[in-house]
């Protein structure tokens, strides 16, 4: 990397640890500054303004996501077993971000009602992830691993669902064994949507023993 893309990556980093911590709110040339020991203006030459900084960071959050989440899980094979990395991988992430947050959590509350770039893009990066996992489902009906009346946009919303539960639980409220109890709900979905009981163990151990169900 030539020396002017290795200091927009080191201002890059530091941003999305800002953001992570502070908001994409939170997040401005000046603060980003005073944390790496540039000029504002240094800092501005990078990224022209706010608004294109905070982009940055969403495009940032998102490849380190798809690194961690996405790519991993689809080295499993299709069906079950990729739809169940896919949502342990995204739980693992979410537990690592108890103590900084979830910019694509966060972000969503943020930018919900406030029209724009900004959240044109954190919600194209969200809308990505989703249809990513919507596909894993549908090619789970595919392979027979679901039932052929598994409807994906609804298992999703109940996916989705767990996750925002996690988050919330465990950093908000600081709940001990809220990863536990996501993985237990997602043992429950796999085994009301599988094509069979013995799909749904097969795919589910040993995340979460049968007790989990009652």
């Amino acid at each position: 990397m030539q020396k002017g893309q290795q200091t927009r990556a080191a201002i890059l980093d530091a941003a999305l640890g800002l953001a992570s911590n502070m908001g994409l709110e939170g997040l401005s040339i000046g603060a980003l500054a005073e944390v790496t020991g540039m000029s504002k203006s240094g800092v501005f030459a990078h990224f022209g303004s706010r608004e294109e900084l905070q982009i940055s960071v969403i495009k940032e959050y998102h490849a380190k996501f798809e690194e961690e989440v996405f790519f991993p899980a689809i080295r499993e094979a299709r069906g079950l077993p990729r739809v169940r990395a896919l949502f342990e991988n995204w739980v693992k992430r979410v537990a690592v971000e108890i103590d900084s947050g979830c910019i694509y959590i966060s972000g969503a509350v943020e930018f919900d009602d406030r029209p724009g770039p900004v959240r044109d893009a954190l919600a194209g990066m969200v809308k990505a992830w989703q249809a990513a996992m919507e596909r894993a489902i549908r090619l789970a009906v595919e392979s027979g691993h679901l039932r052929p009346d598994t409807d994906p946009s609804q298992m999703l919303f109940e996916v989705h669902g767990l996750i925002l539960a996690l988050h919330h639980d465990a950093r908000f409220l600081r709940h001990p064994g809220a990863v536990e109890r996501a993985r237990a709900g997602f043992a429950r979905i796999v085994r009301d949507y599988a094509a069979s009981p013995e799909l749904a163990e097969a795919t589910l151990s040993p995340l979460a023993p049968r007790a989990a169900h009652r």
